[in-house]
């Protein structure tokens, strides 16, 4: 029941599938719109069983999910500083563990439990409060998650995150056995319940890890950690002498170099460390002597460089160290690899498996030797590095590439005619009569799986899918001729005829799946592309009011070439643009420093 379930303006904006500028509008436009039953003024909250009547009479309703009702429940039955007990006691009733919750509610859960399966019911759940409280919960990207799991190889071993969290690393790794620690007892106890709900066997305590390691002198597989930047009260005074300090006493304004070593500690022989670092963390001179003493070691492997808010500690962009524990029979390291990934999350991992098997790099990738490292500064930074060094060579590689791409590109073919006004129709319209269906996947998908995704940020840069998630209910496949669009109007590509098949669509895109033999994908991403133009940058895409020509099959088809080559020649002029920038740089480079001379 929803009569006493509250509902903020950003809850009716996604049920109502429209921006919480809509809403607002509603509530000034609208003299019945409800009225606030609870909140603030800068906040208000409304009764959902009242939204819910005012969207059905306006033709605005979009039915609630059970998920999403049982969500609104929960966010109703407490404060949002207790909302997390609520949602791990959530998570307890599904494991069929006794809380203290109210009967009706815990039935609540069980019917959707059983409903959606217990999995999808409790990440949807988690999903739904990691938004609402994105600020304090800090959590990993998950693409950064599983590249640190990847780089870790710690797949079926033994996994320690000593700083958890909510758990998300833990999650990605796919570790035989996984063991965090959380100081937030709360968190702690959402991480334990969410890690065997996935099926792991887990052990998660509370505490400081640094002040009271609840692991001492025990060695795992590997070791993940995304650590809290820039601590100043991380106990530099009381652990002056600790031992875990092998390769220096971390300065007191350099708390992730405690953590670096507090990770090495638990690493065994032959395992690896990946641990999320401020980009500062390379060259601050107070952390000179302990990075020196990384170096010399051989500890250190591998700095790569992400992109900003990959780190859910800062808004910069973070690196990741990548540090191995010697083995015996290891021969001493001479060189330190060096990526910078930026939103290519792919390329790190590549460049990592390259430099390990000692075959070729990829582009933005270096191999360092660690002698020319340990000069006074000790300076890992990978921005100056990871660039090809010789700009000749990288003139000559833009210049090569962009020929390539002017061969390709060609204009369209098309000649004037005399202006004619169209008989037009609406989306809408064409929906009402079964040409085209108009899909959205679930705004919150499962991480745990091994279906592909195509995320909104996948989309944006023209990639394979990224994305990874497991059945569940309101899944979209995507098919062939399918097209795909960003929920926000002139939000990065125009709309895109889809030639592959198979992956999931993700959330913050819409699909289009049209009768072929009645309207013509191309044509209709041709319309759609100029909707979106005319929406404006950053609008929400309302696709029942995109309009189109009434044109037979074969006249679309015709108009739908057209359009098809007019957006292909978009696509190769971004390349281009981003060709020829690097190609004056190089170019500008090279003739200043003596390795291009003028003809």
């Amino acid at each position: 029941m929803s009569e006493d379930v509250l509902v903020s303006a950003a809850d009716i904006a996604r049920l109502a599938d429209v921006g919480r500028a809509a809403v607002s509008n509603w509530r000034k436009r609208f003299d019945d719109f409800p009225q606030p039953a609870g909140g603030t003024a800068s906040s208000p909250a409304f009764l959902l069983a009242d939204v819910e009547c005012w969207l059905r009479a306006h033709d605005r309703y979009v039915e609630v999910s059970p998920l999403e009702r049982l969500w609104q429940r929960l966010r109703s039955s407490t404060d949002d500083l207790r909302l997390g007990e609520v949602v791990a006691d959530t998570g307890a009733v599904l494991l069929g563990e006794k809380t203290e919750l109210d009967l009706a509610l815990v039935a609540e859960i069980e019917r959707v439990g059983q409903a959606d399966g217990v999995l999808a019911a409790f990440d949807g759940i988690c999903g739904r409060y990691a938004d609402l409280h994105s600020r304090r919960l800090l959590a990993t990207p998950l693409p950064v998650a599983r590249l640190m799991a990847a780089i870790g190889s710690v797949a079926g071993g033994t996994v320690l995150d000593p700083a958890c969290g909510t758990g998300t690393l833990l999650l990605a790794s796919h570790g035989g056995a996984v063991y965090g620690q959380e100081m937030n007892d709360g968190f702690s106890r959402l991480t334990d319940i969410r890690l065997r709900l996935h099926g792991y066997q887990a052990r998660v305590e509370v505490g400081d890890s640094l002040r009271s390691d609840a692991f001492g002198g025990i060695q795992f597989d590997a070791v993940v950690c995304s650590p809290p930047f820039s601590e100043r009260n991380w106990g530099y005074d009381e652990l002056a002498s600790d031992p875990r300090w092998e390769f220096g006493l971390p300065p007191r304004g350099e708390s992730e170099l405690a953590w670096v070593q507090h990770c090495l500690a638990h690493v065994r022989p032959g395992g690896h460390a990946v641990v999320m670092m401020p980009a500062a963390a390379t060259s601050r001179r107070p952390g000179r002597r302990v990075r020196g003493n990384l170096l010399r070691a051989g500890v250190l492997r591998a700095i790569i460089s992400l992109f900003p808010g990959a780190a859910p500690a800062s808004s910069a962009a973070p690196d990741l160290w990548v540090l191995r524990q010697p083995a015996d029979a290891d021969e001493p390291p001479s060189d330190v690899l060096m990526v910078g990934a930026g939103e290519d999350l792919g390329l790190a991992e590549t460049a990592w498996r390259a430099y390990n098997a000692k075959t070729e790099l990829p582009e933005n990738s270096r191999v360092v030797r660690i002698i020319d490292l340990l000069d006074e500064e000790i300076d890992l930074t990978t921005s100056h590095r990871t660039v090809v060094q010789e700009p000749s060579a990288g003139y000559f590689t833009m210049r090569d590439r962009l020929a390539s791409v002017v061969e390709r590109l060609t204009v369209p073919g098309v000649v004037g005619g005399p202006r004619r006004e169209p008989v037009m129709t609406t989306l809408g319209e064409l929906t009402r009569a079964g040409v085209v269906a108009v899909l959205q996947g679930p705004l919150n998908l499962a991480d745990d799986g091994e279906l592909p995704v195509l995320t909104a940020k996948d989309f944006m840069h023209n990639r394979e899918p990224t994305g990874r998630t497991g059945e569940s209910a309101g899944l979209v496949r995507v098919v062939e001729g399918d097209v795909v669009a960003s929920l926000l109007a002139a939000s990065g590509p125009m709309p895109t005829v889809m030639t592959t098949a198979g992956a999931v669509l993700g959330p913050q895109l819409l699909l289009f799946r049209a009768d072929p033999d009645r309207l013509d994908p191309h044509f209709l991403a041709g319309c759609l592309r100029a909707e979106s133009g005319r929406a404006g940058s950053g609008v929400r895409l309302d696709p029942r009011r995109a309009s189109l020509p009434r044109l037979p099959i074969g006249e679309q088809r015709r108009y739908g070439r057209a359009f098809a080559d007019l957006l292909a020649l978009e696509e190769t002029t971004r390349s281009l643009i981003k060709i020829s920038d690097s190609l004056v740089a190089a170019g500008i480079g090279g003739l200043l420093d003596g390795s291009l001379i003028p003809e």
